[in-house]
């Protein structure tokens, strides 16, 4: 096992190759709201083998397997900005209302028989209304801000102060949506189909299963790299 992977963030880790992320979902390990967890720590939260995590991401990595996207740590905050809007957001303002009529249709269908088809429901209606708004405050608010930020040669003045605060902020309201995809999975049952789902029942646990996935890359990229640099770079500009 290598000593140095096994104490590196599992932020760190995806951010530097994003294939990796394969084999954190593959073991429900969270890399994007708990980025800065060591992957040892990881391991032992979900009760997985270090050894065999290790051994997986390490064969990613001497593949050289990549994803489509660029090094994010290396293009400009406004190249990934709008990355992040025209990709992920672009994506959950299409995946929401499509996901919540399934649910709809699924819970008019069989809600009698699988009752936990109720609280699906409301964990969802919850998660897009929160979704929603935190997506329209970063478009709106913080987004701008980091762009205005990256071609100044000093610090700009913010009616919310610092950058550092709406990304607190931001942060928080990724833990929660983090704390609703968990609770989805739970009450799918890892989102495995019971024996008499339907065709519209199977495509519902498919699409929130596809969200998860896309979820937990958004909140990557802006958790683990969007949001450090941004706060790097107002700290290097106060200096200045």
């Amino acid at each position: 096992m290598s000593a140095v992977l096994s104490e590196t963030v599992v932020g760190k880790i995806v951010a530097k190759q994003p294939a990796t992320a394969r084999v954190f979902e593959k073991y429900q390990i969270d890399y994007c709201c708990q980025g800065n967890t060591t992957l040892v720590d990881a391991c032992k939260r979900q009760k997985v083998d270090i050894d065999q995590v290790v051994s997986e991401i390490e064969q990613v990595q001497n593949t050289g397997v990549t994803e489509h996207d660029p090094d994010w740590n290396e293009t400009s905050l406004t190249e990934l900005a709008n990355h992040i809007v025209n990709t992920h957001h672009a994506f959950m303002a299409s995946e929401l209302p499509r996901i919540s009529g399934l649910i709809e249709q699924v819970s008019n269908a069989h809600g009698q028989q699988q009752p936990e088809l109720a609280n699906v429901a409301e964990v969802f209606q919850m998660l897009r209304q929160e979704l929603e708004s935190h997506m329209d405050k970063e478009e709106n608010i913080l987004f701008p801000a980091i762009r205005a930020m990256e071609p100044s040669k000093s610090p700009q003045a913010f009616p919310f102060g610092s950058v550092a605060n709406p990304i607190h902020a931001m942060e928080h309201e990724h833990d929660e949506a983090g704390n609703a995809l968990r609770r989805l999975r739970e009450l799918t049952g890892d989102f495995k189909p019971p024996a008499n789902a339907c065709p519209t029942y199977m495509v519902m646990l498919e699409s929130l299963e596809n969200l998860e996935r896309d979820l937990h890359l958004h909140i990557h990229k802006e958790n683990n790299i969007l949001f450090p640099r941004a706060k790097e770079l107002e700290q290097k500009l106060c200096r200045n």
